[in-house]
Parts: C-alpha cells; structure tokens; sequence
C-alpha cells in the first residue's frame, strides 16, 4: 500500500489532535503521571521534551542512509542521549529548581517512548524538513497534554495554580482565597487531595482519553489513526469505522482464500494381496 504523503501543516498538526502521543496514542505516560501534578514542571518537561524531539529528527533523518539496520536502535538513542545531555545542562545552569523538581525525569527522555517511537516510525524513513516538523508537532502535543493534566490536577489538589519563568512566580489562581473581599466572601474551598496522588493522576487521565476520543467520534474520524499504528505488523491492511457506533474501532481484514477447488493427486492403490487359502476342515479320525 502506497503511503499517502500530508502537507507539512498535517505534520505538524496531527501531533496536537489527532495523534497526539499521550491522548491517543498513549506513550510516555510514565513521565505524564509522575509530573503533571505541577503546571510549572509540566511545561519544563514539554519544553524539554520538545526540543529533543526536534533536534534528534533532524539528526537522524540526515543519517537514516549511513546508519546499519541492524544498529539503528543504538544509534537513534546515542543521537536522543546527546540532546538530552545538553538540556540538563542547560537546565541546571538556568533554572536549578526546575531541574530538581524533574529529578530522574529528565535524564530519562532518553528512553522516552515518544522519542525514540518518532526516531523508528518517522525521522529513519523521511526527509530532514519533514521530520523536523513531526518531531515539534509531536513535541508541542506532549506538552499540551501535560499543561492539561496539570492545570487539572494542580487546581483541585493544591487550590492554586502558580506558574514560575525564571524563578519569578505568579499566582494565577488561588481556589482556597477565591471570594475574599468580595460579595464571594462566604465561599471556602479545600483542596482536593486526591488529585495530586497516583490514584488522582491517572483518573485525569482517563478523563481526558474519553474526551478526545469522544470528539474525535463527533467529527466522524476514528480515534486511531492507521499512521499511529506504526508498531503493527498488520498497519497496511487495517482499516479504521469511520462512522455509527463502532467509529473508531480497527478492523483486520480477513486474508483472501482461494475459493478454486484444489485438485489433489490421489495414487491408485495398489492391488489387494490374494486372500489366503481357507483352511481345511479337521481330518477324520
């Protein structure tokens, strides 16, 4: 099957929405989980991550002719490490607080799946253009979804939403002091512990999988695309229910049987052995 090619704007887009790594195609959620309870640690994750992604589809899509088959998993993370390496550094230097809130995080993009995922799926197989271009759209979808997750989670778990550029921090919104000095006075609310737990987390993130996959059902696409199955043997021959109640649900075609009756060559048998002679009756005494 012949591989219908988008505009460099589908590229970029389909990371946002419609293949966005965390909503629909559901990698890096190691990463989603433990960080978005932070607006702040969120966006320095995205960013981070984003950047990453750019650089090493670059990187890779230049090399994806001299690179070995055999050895292009090693190599993609030797590429991936390097980044990585050189935004740590970066973050400690400029902002040491966002870097310890990240902690193992960080240095752990190198394994992200969405990374390397982008690295076997797209970056090896398309031009430098193209791949700089999925890897910031994948880039920046990432980062939305955890800025999501995080509002979500930061407002009801802490009661606020604090957002810090540089070390200089900004209040957004404050639930627990929402009505004071105001006809709202009489309004108190507590946070929600439970959204900054494990448990709250991945609730969050249930939630928001049934409200993409709900709009995605809307607007009469699946809510898999056959480019985000790249892991799958069977991804040429799947097709996606675009419409009614099973929209979004992947269907393998069976495999053609030859209907033509198979003529198979029957040996004759050989003849049968002569019965052997009856046995005579006893002699008479």
């Amino acid at each position: 099957m012949a591989e219908k090619k988008t505009s460099l704007g589908g590229e970029f887009t389909k990371g946002l929405i419609r293949e966005n790594p965390v909503l629909v195609i559901m990698l890096g959620t190691c990463p989603t989980l433990a960080i978005s309870t932070n607006l702040e640690n969120s966006i320095g994750m995205g960013i981070a991550a984003t950047i990453v992604l750019f650089f090493s589809n670059i990187v890779i899509s230049m090399l994806r002719k001299v690179i070995p088959d055999k050895v292009r998993i090693p190599c993609f993370i030797v590429v991936i490490a390097a980044f990585v390496s050189i935004i740590q550094m970066f973050v400690k230097a400029f902002a040491p607080s966002l870097d310890a809130a990240l902690g193992i995080y960080l240095p752990l993009i190198v394994v992200n799946c969405i990374i390397l995922g982008r690295a076997e799926a797209f970056a090896s197989k398309n031009n430098v253009l193209r791949s700089a271009i999925d890897g910031l759209g994948m880039g920046v979808g990432f980062t939305l979804a955890l800025a999501l997750m995080a509002i979500i989670r930061e407002f009801f778990g802490s009661g606020n939403l604090t957002l810090k550029v540089l070390g200089h921090g900004t209040t957004l919104v404050d639930i627990c002091h929402l009505g004071d000095g105001n006809l709202l006075s009489a309004i108190h609310a507590e946070p929600i512990l439970f959204f900054v737990l494990a448990p709250g987390g991945f609730f969050v993130y249930g939630l928001l999988i049934a409200i993409s996959n709900s709009i995605a059902r809307k607007k009469g696409k699946g809510v898999a695309d056959i480019n985000a199955c790249y892991v799958c043997e069977n991804a040429e021959g799947c097709m996606v229910v675009a419409d009614g109640e099973n929209a979004g649900t992947i269907v393998i075609p069976k495999p053609v049987v030859d209907t033509e009756p198979q003529v198979q060559k029957v040996e004759k048998a050989a003849p049968a052995a002569p019965a052997a002679p009856a046995a005579e009756g006893k002699e008479e005494k």
